[in-house]
């Protein structure tokens, strides 16, 4: 079994950082999706492609994969950096707020 251990990217249309501190094993796909002839449906007869583990470390999902034999490719996630204004959200509404309102 081919499995790859990544840590998944935050949403795009957040700012936030919530669900991606954990770490994910994923396994890749043993053969390819076939369309259904009747209702175009994508299907495939491997159930494996649809499990995904969540680990809380890195070193969690390693053990777990060293103890069952599988093989794992471990992918460092690329870390931006982090976006925080001083006052925030709420700082938009403050009363003493200097600049204009652009809206």
């Amino acid at each position: 079994m081919r499995a790859r251990i990544f840590q998944p990217a935050r949403n795009a249309m957040t700012s936030g950082t919530g669900r991606t501190r954990h770490w994910v094993l994923e396994f890749a796909p043993r053969q390819a999706r076939e369309i259904d002839p009747l209702m175009g449906w994508t299907g495939s007869g491997d159930t494996q492609s649809q499990v995904r583990l969540k680990f809380p470390t890195r070193e969690a999902a390693r053990e777990y994969t060293r103890a069952h034999g599988i093989d794992a490719q471990v992918f460092e996630p690329h870390k931006r950096r982090v976006n925080i204004r001083p006052g925030g959200y709420g700082d938009n509404f403050a009363s003493n707020r200097r600049q204009s309102w652009t809206h």
